[in-house]
């Protein structure tokens, strides 16, 4: 019988880690000033230190900048075209 140790038990797949809530929190904060000049960002993964996002009509470097400030590390913010959905 395999008895699952308490220390390996990983978090369900469908919370989203503190690292993703933090992306999520930041781009909800640019959102409406992207909006307001006819843009828009969508998550679409976070592998590592790149966080992939699709963006329309926006500056990258904006984004970059205060994921950075928030997350207090350097990423690499990729934007990807396409309607591709979020892994999770």
């Amino acid at each position: 019988m395999l008895v699952e140790s308490e220390h390996l038990k990983q978090p369900p797949a469908t919370e989203p880690s503190d690292r993703e809530r933090i992306v999520r929190a930041v781009l909800d904060e640019v959102r409406p000033n992207l909006k307001r000049d006819g843009g828009d960002c969508e998550l679409i993964e976070i592998d590592g230190n790149k966080v992939m996002v699709k963006l329309t009509g926006a500056c990258l470097e904006g984004i970059q900048a205060r994921l950075i400030e928030r997350l207090g590390e350097f990423v690499r913010l990729i934007p990807v075209a396409g309607a591709a959905k979020p892994r999770h």
